[in-house]
């Protein structure tokens, strides 16, 4: 048995996309019909099985499908994203996926995310100038220094800051930056590369679990389940900093019994292996932090800042993240003196080693597409609504939450889950006596919990970054993902009632 090794995070998606297109020849194929906002038109259209309906864009119209949103949120740009309409699943004719469909995914899948595969590959080039410029080796040397005895605090800072971005305007896809800067920083306080894997990833993940503000979760899923925005928050708030609490506890156990016995790290055999892929394990060789290196470093950090502000205040989105990494990857090479063949060597070798990275989003996005080529999307949504009849309020809050796990392995997206689900779910909960915030929450919560494991979401191509498989990576997670839920179904069930 310890001769057979878990499969890489590509076979592991090519598998899921199988089983996924098996799916397509026994789930029937149905669709709820889509309303969407023409903004230059002032009008929506009802996508109707296979004919479009050009409507008024009034209130009136809303109300005649029972969607309880206010029509300000589609003409404000609040909704932009074509909408579920209740009580309207169809069936339709069966479109299995064949063979062809199945080897062409992972093609229609980089196709379709091409903007965060340029991202990532322009972030490989940038921390490759970086890596080269020798600033990163001397700052991380000085931070390991000031930090000797108190490393712990570097777990409960980026854990932190990681959350508060998650809470606030959903910090996930851009955390693909970061594992290269920190992990080194990790490894040079004497954790392990699994470590600075949790205290992004699972940073990232409770923040967005417990989403407060962020537009593109709870914001957009209030406005499409008819409610505001703040109503739940309580509740949300509450969540954030005990579950935040909790995973820095978990964290901290794991990092300090592993600085006191490497042996005891989950992944003690790959140390040397995973080492060498990052700089400055040797810190008695490392630079002396210069002025040169200072500005540098500045230079840096700047990138994040300007790239965090525009997505939260000036609806950035991969396109101009790209182009501040491409733009600072220049100007850390101008300060640096490299030279211009040096640098496009430097930068294309960096962007070859987050490739693989690339290749595992777009197969990622590939089994969402042969879902939707396939029809069977609405289909498992529908099915899902229907397990809710005539259950008590515990219960069903409950439920609710296991159900966005499950369809999150099937829509990853929480924009897209939120303007789809939320108009046929949300009313579910005038039926059981209960507010509709407590649906939002429950869609959140569900989605959160089971992206911590969700194989089509970015735990692969964060794993692939350190070349840490997935077996291992649950081997660490699951106990944390299990009182996670437990406190969760508690605080749903306590919510319901009061």
């Amino acid at each position: 048995m310890k001769a057979i090794k878990f499969p890489s995070a590509i076979t592991v998606l090519l598998l899921i996309a199988a089983v996924v297109a098996l799916l397509t020849y026994i789930i029937p194929a149905g669709k709820y019909d889509r309303l969407t906002y023409n903004k230059e038109l002032d009008t929506f259209s009802q996508e109707k099985e296979t004919k479009t309906v050009v409507l008024a864009a009034t209130q009136e119209t809303l109300d005649q499908f029972n969607i309880k949103i206010p029509i300000e949120k589609f003409k404000d740009g609040d909704i932009w994203k074509p909408i579920g309409i209740p009580n309207t699943y169809h069936t339709l004719k069966s479109q299995p996926q064949g063979i062809t469909a199945f080897i062409q995914s992972p093609i229609k899948g980089i196709m379709e995310a091409i903007d965060v595969i340029l991202f990532v590959l322009i972030i490989g080039g940038f921390i490759g100038i970086m890596n080269f410029s020798g600033a990163f080796e001397a700052g991380i040397s000085s931070l390991a220094k000031t930090l000797h005895g108190r490393e712990y605090i570097l777990i409960i800072v980026i854990t932190f800051l990681i959350a508060i971005g998650g809470t606030t305007f959903g910090l996930a896809e851009e955390t693909i930056a970061f594992y290269p800067i920190l992990i080194p920083v990790f490894l040079a306080a004497k954790y392990d590369a699994m470590v600075a894997l949790a205290s992004i990833y699972i940073g990232s993940c409770i923040g967005t679990l417990a989403s407060t503000v962020n537009p593109f979760c709870t914001i957009i899923a209030s406005d499409a389940a008819g409610i505001n925005w703040t109503t739940g928050l309580t509740t949300r708030l509450i969540v954030f900093f005990l579950g935040l609490i909790i995973c820095l506890v978990y964290i901290i156990r794991y990092g300090q019994k592993v600085k006191l016995d490497p042996s005891k790290s989950i992944i003690f055999e790959q140390k040397q292996a995973i080492e060498s892929q990052f700089p400055l394990t040797n810190l008695d060789s490392a630079l002396t932090l210069t002025a040169k290196y200072k500005f540098i470093l500045i230079v840096f950090m700047m990138c994040f800042v300007v790239m965090i502000y525009g997505v939260s205040q000036l609806d950035w989105w991969f396109l101009e993240m790209t182009t501040v990494f491409l733009i600072g990857a220049i100007l850390i090479g101008i300060i640096a003196r490299i030279k211009e063949t040096t640098f496009v060597d430097t930068f294309i070798k960096g962007a070859n080693d987050l490739l693989g990275v690339a290749f595992i989003i777009g197969i990622a996005r590939g089994v969402t597409v042969l879902m939707e080529d396939g029809l069977i999307s609405d289909s498992l949504l529908f099915y899902a609504s229907s397990l809710t009849d005539g259950m008590n309020k515990g219960v069903f809050i409950n439920v609710m939450l296991y159900i966005y796990s499950g369809l999150s392995f099937f829509i990853p997206s929480s924009s897209g889950m939120a303007v789809l689900t939320m108009p046929i779910m949300a009313p579910l909960a005038d039926g059981v006596g209960i507010g509709r915030d407590m649906v939002v929450n429950a869609y959140q919560f569900g989605m959160g919990i089971f992206a911590f494991i969700n194989p089509t979401g970015l735990i692969l191509a964060s794993l692939a970054i350190v070349k840490i498989g997935f077996d291992k990576w649950l081997r660490f997670v699951m106990p944390l993902v299990g009182i996670l839920l437990i406190f969760i179904m508690i605080v749903l069930t306590i919510s319901v009632y009061i």
